[in-house]
């Protein structure tokens, strides 16, 4: 008898990935990887640092941090250079708003899906 291509279902959960969209025009203000990055920069002050700690180039990061600074009314982060400080990458009360409003919605819209989610899981072939 053939073995199964297909790992026992316990080896591959489902997951559900709700993923929310800010919408300026057609740019993404805001999502869920410029959160991810947002909350790096918090943590580790240096935009090298998060975007290496979110698995991304320091290009990417940086053109996504030019998007967000530029999609709200006021910057998400601000940079210094030069001292001690040198290459430092801090959030803005704006940033550490956005971030925390963003969060706040995820967490409610995963909240909002779970009943209809465990019904859906239900369905799922094992």
């Amino acid at each position: 008898m053939p073995e199964s291509k297909h790992p026992p279902p316990e080896a591959n959960p489902a997951t559900l990935h709700p993923r929310l969209r800010v919408m300026k025009g057609t740019e993404i203000a805001f999502g869920p990887g410029k959160a991810e990055l947002l909350a790096a920069v918090a943590e580790t002050g240096t935009l090298a640092e998060a975007a290496r700690q979110v698995g991304m180039s320091y290009m990417r990061a940086w053109k996504l941090l030019q998007t967000m600074n530029a999609s709200f009314r006021a910057p998400l982060t601000v940079a210094s250079r030069g001292g001690a400080e040198r290459g430092r990458v801090q959030l803005t009360e704006t940033g550490r708003r956005v971030l925390a409003l963003y969060q706040e919605m995820d967490a409610a819209c995963r909240q909002a899906a779970e009943p209809a989610w465990r019904e859906l899981v239900a369905l799922l072939a094992e």
